[in-house]
């Protein structure tokens, strides 16, 4: 059988999640017999069940005969089947109480509650347990749940545009748009498939953005984080006009005001960055793009605190400005956007 195939069906599955199941993983599942797919689901959105359940009751659903196709069926799933009881009962339980003899699985789950509990559950119940199918394809696709139960932080996406001589905005700080429009609505998309955006008290105040996706409106938005150490930004600002829910970073006050969030921390001048971080953590915040302005960005990169760029350089030749911020990674592609580039780099590996 081929394992990689379905495999790669699972994976396509799995990402019809991206943006609704967070803080959960993205998991596509795939049943098959005889070399023919009978039942298939993913986790569509937090809470609901996960991709395993969706499956089984897709075979319910398609024949007459499920009961017996599953006792000899293979199902292949992105992501480990938990084997905890969550929002939804443990998946490897619902493996086992189906008597399917096979299970082909993409990677483990680190998530301590799992983290090969759900394997060895099946292995227990005489279960075959192939591991490690596409195993690199299936960690890339929930890097973001993996960052954040290995290190307590969000996955963090930097975004900035930039000239061609290296300029990120004008002396004066104020807005000049630098990308093409095909850049913004492709932000614009990317908002919708991060769990939150995040700027600074400047951008705030300049651009005064809205942080959201105008071009679907029918797509999840994002949450929105705002740096504003001393509160000084005004209350009429996009930010605060309440159609999403926004955390406010200061050093004055910790308090609930609707969708309102302020979070005092104590010293914004040490550790800021990691300080963020974890707030965010706690509030299950599973990724963010920081979007700006340079000051912030480089408070990030400066504090190793990245985990992709995301870089629209354009042909515009300024000579003077707000220089850029000073990157040094892995640049993974450089694509046409526009009239454009993007470039898309990784921290360098350690060796």
């Amino acid at each position: 059988m081929d394992h990689e195939k379905y495999m790669r069906r699972c994976l396509e599955l799995a990402g019809l999640g991206a943006g609704f199941v967070s803080p959960n993983p993205m998991v596509g599942a795939v049943i098959v017999h005889e070399n023919k797919i009978i039942g298939e689901g993913y986790h569509q959105k937090y809470g609901q069940p996960h991709a395993e359940v969706n499956a089984v009751k897709a075979v319910f659903a398609r024949h007459q005969h499920a009961k017996s196709l599953l006792k000899e069926a293979t199902i292949y799933v992105s992501l480990e089947p938990c084997a905890h009881h969550g929002k939804t009962p443990p998946c490897a339980d619902l493996i086992i109480k189906h008597q399917i003899p096979k299970v082909v699985v993409g990677c483990r789950d680190p998530f301590v509650q799992v983290d090969g509990k759900g394997i060895e559950k099946l292995r227990n119940a005489g279960i075959e347990v192939i591991e490690n199918v596409l195993e690199t394809e299936c960690l890339d696709l929930n890097k973001r749940f993996f960052t954040r139960v290995l290190k307590q932080r969000p996955y963090v996406i930097l975004k900035w545009a930039e000239t061609a001589d290296g300029f990120f905005a004008p002396e004066d700080g104020s807005q000049q748009w630098i990308s093409d429009p095909l850049a913004k609505r492709l932000v614009h998309q990317w908002r919708s498939e991060e769990d939150a955006v995040l700027v600074g008290k400047n951008t705030a105040a300049a651009d005064d953005p809205q942080l959201n996706n105008r071009y679907q409106p029918n797509a999840k938005q994002p949450k929105r984080v705002v740096l504003d150490r001393r509160l000084e930004l005004k209350p009429n600002l996009n930010l605060f006009d309440r159609s999403a829910e926004t955390l406010v970073f200061n050093e004055v006050k910790t308090a609930l005001d609707g969708n309102l969030k302020y979070i005092s921390l104590e010293n914004f001048d040490l550790f800021l960055p990691q300080y963020v971080l974890f707030q965010l953590y706690l509030q299950d915040i599973q990724s963010v793009i920081v979007e700006g302005g340079a000051k912030t960005l480089q408070l990030f990169l400066d504090a190793g605190l990245w985990d992709e760029a995301r870089v629209f350089r354009s042909k515009n030749h300024w000579g003077k400005g707000i220089r850029s911020p000073r990157i040094m990674g892995e640049l993974k592609s450089i694509d046409p956007v526009g009239s454009d580039q993007l470039l898309v780099l990784y921290p360098t590996k350690n060796p």
